[in-house]
Order: C-alpha cells, then sequence, then structure tokens
C-alpha cells in the first residue's frame, strides 16, 4: 500500500470537542501533496488521528457557502 500523507495547512473553525478532546474542525488540508481543499471531520488532540469526514474544493465550498446565504 502506498503511503498516505497529509498537511493541515489553516485551521479555520473548530465546531465542538468531546470529552476526549477529539475536535470536530473545518480545516484547509493537502492530502498527498495536493493544493489544499476544504475539511471537515473529526481530529484526535494531537492530530495523528482523524476521523470521517468529506472534503470540498475551492468551488463546492463557495455554493455551499452561496446557498446559506440565500
Amino acid at each position: 500500500m502506498s503511503e498516505f500523507k497529509f498537511e493541515i495547512e489553516e485551521h479555520l473553525l473548530v465546531l465542538s470537542e468531546n470529552d476526549k478532546g477529539w475536535k470536530k474542525e473545518l480545516t484547509r488540508v493537502s492530502w498527498n501533496g495536493a493544493p489544499a481543499k476544504f475539511d471537515i471531520r473529526q481530529w484526535s488532540p494531537d492530530y495523528s488521528k482523524m476521523g470521517k469526514g468529506v472534503t470540498f474544493t475551492n468551488d463546492e465550498f463557495q455554493k455551499l457557502v452561496d446557498e446559506f446565504k440565500n
């Protein structure tokens, strides 16, 4: 299996935190060296582990934001 890499480039918003310190966050993440995308998922306190999440391109995220404004 190939190596999986990620880099959190920007922490934008903490949506919630559980009693074990895991945070559900909106971040900008680069996956395997690709340009960063908007991402919502849970992260362990040291950011070494992650839960399932959803990733958006810039265009997808902008569409989501625009729809909430209407």
